[in-house]
């Protein structure tokens, strides 16, 4: 059975959580998210991963597939904020702790 995005999203911020200045708490509206130094770098929005990285590495993941610029509301996209589907799961760790490094 595959896991909802709540389920794979919940271990990686738990430990996320248990880095030092890591806090939890919303990401833009309701989202669930993790800032660090007061700066929102990942959350879950509308059962997607969304990450702060820098724009090069947007691109660099959206022209290979993996995820897709993120729009807060239509025709608003955000430079360096990437979404990505349950379907990148196995990405969802690594990309958040990307996204930390960069924000941080």
């Amino acid at each position: 059975m595959a896991r909802t995005p709540e389920q794979i999203w919940k271990p990686i911020a738990q430990a996320e959580l248990a880095t030092r200045g890591v806090k939890g708490g919303t990401g833009f509206g309701r989202s669930e998210g993790l800032r660090i130094s007061n700066k929102i770098y990942a959350m879950l929005v509308h059962g997607e991963l969304v990450v702060r990285v820098p724009k090069p590495r947007v691109d660099e993941l959206v022209d290979a597939g993996i995820g897709r610029r993120f729009e807060p509301s239509p025709g608003r996209v955000m430079k360096e904020w990437l979404s990505l589907p349950p379907a990148a799961s196995r990405r969802w760790k690594a990309l958040v702790a990307e996204a930390r490094t960069f924000v941080s």
